[in-house]
């Protein structure tokens, strides 16, 4: 018998490619599901290899504009495309991606008896923190939705708490996780004591505090050697303080990497710098390294040693003295380096994009039919 596929709305308003952390993480969680049928709304420019994850693959129309005197229009046209979209498609679900920015918003007023089940970034929950008009937006679309999934308890405990507490019988945690079968750890395992090469990797921008890196850098007492791997808004205002600091022969900046090479490339480093300073939703990044073999220094923020197991250096976040102090451990100690190191490759192996698949399909069978499989 032919057991039929459910068919699942969703998207990103933003280019359809894997130009950010959510992005990949959309392709490879719907590439795990092959069992539902997707439907993806994104913009172009389309990466048209990206694009194999999704049945179906719908560019947006509406001219994207951000917050300001025209984004109610904005989300008025947006709300009435999504909507004749969903009269065409016939969604047995929406998977609503990012919980109250404008394409959720969308979702949330055109869903009609369509059980909505959104998705928690952090860019969502940091925006709802910061503006009182996101605040609202969050709250809208939490209301119409069925199941609010966030990647640990600490972001569903945020979200708990922008809501006034409303919706605490909707959250669920499903940790994200990464295709760990083509993750391949460093076959030598760390060796001596000393300068270590250290990579950072990600976007260049305030939340990710890159700064405090190149700052600690200044402070240490080993001269260890620090690639700094992305693109942002911050990395001339990085280039130049580390020219500043007398640190350009010792900080090299590379452009963003696709994750293939990215990949390819971590396993050649004694250990990996986590900086971001505000709130970090999960940190794929960080089990990427742990996959790879690498010990990771990292900023002490709430949930983050939770996702590393423990397998991990914590200092002060966005303080460049902690970090120095943490660095300048780390090559000390060689016998801690290996520990963090094997036990962040155990801690990894749990975070499969596999089981974060399996689990979101099994809740998306659960709020269309009631059941589970």
């Amino acid at each position: 018998m032919t057991v039929k596929r459910l068919k699942i709305l969703t998207g990103i308003n933003r280019a359809a490619g894997p130009s950010s952390g959510s992005l990949i993480l959309v392709h490879d969680l719907y590439r795990a599901m092959p069992e539902l049928h997707t439907t993806f709304l994104g913009r172009a420019p389309v990466d048209q290899p990206w694009t194999t994850a999704f049945d179906q693959m719908v560019t947006l129309a509406t001219p994207k504009r951000p917050h300001g005197p025209d984004f109610d229009r904005y989300l008025d046209e947006l709300t009435h495309e999504v909507g004749d979209l969903i009269a065409h498609t016939r969604p047995d679900a929406i998977h609503a991606q990012y919980v109250g920015l404008a394409l959720s918003l969308a979702f949330a007023r055109t869903a009609g008896g369509i059980s909505i089940i959104s998705l928690a970034h952090g860019p969502d929950v940091m925006a709802a923190e910061r503006s009182p008009h996101e605040r609202e937006c969050l709250d809208e679309v939490a209301a119409a939705s069925t199941v609010i999934v966030t990647p640990t308890t600490t972001i569903a405990e945020r979200i708990d708490r922008l809501t006034g507490r409303r919706f605490t019988d909707r959250l669920t945690v499903i940790p994200w996780g990464i295709p760990l079968h083509k993750a391949q750890p460093r076959v030598q395992p760390p060796a001596g004591t000393g300068a270590l090469s250290l990579v950072h990797a990600g976007r260049l921008d305030e939340n990710k505090s890159t700064i405090t890196a190149i700052e600690a850098l200044a402070l240490t007492h080993q001269p260890h050697h620090l690639t700094v791997i992305g693109h942002g808004t911050l990395l001339e205002h990085l280039q130049h303080r580390a020219v500043a600091l007398g640190l350009q022969r010792r900080i090299r900046f590379e452009p963003f990497l696709p994750r293939s090479e990215l990949w390819r490339r971590l396993p050649n480093f004694d250990a990996f710098v986590f900086t971001t300073s505000g709130l970090e939703a999960f940190g794929l990044i960080l089990i990427e390294a742990q996959a790879h073999g690498l010990p990771v220094a990292y900023s002490d923020l709430p949930g983050v040693g939770t996702t590393l197991g423990g397998a991990g250096l914590p200092y002060t976040p966005g303080d460049p003295r902690s970090l120095a102090r943490a660095l300048d451990k780390m090559g000390r100690d060689l016998h801690q380096r290996k520990d963090m190191a094997e036990k962040g490759t155990n801690n990894a192996r749990q975070y499969d994009i596999a089981n974060a698949g399996r689990q979101l399909s099994d809740l998306t069978l659960h709020v269309v039919h009631g059941r589970l499989r």
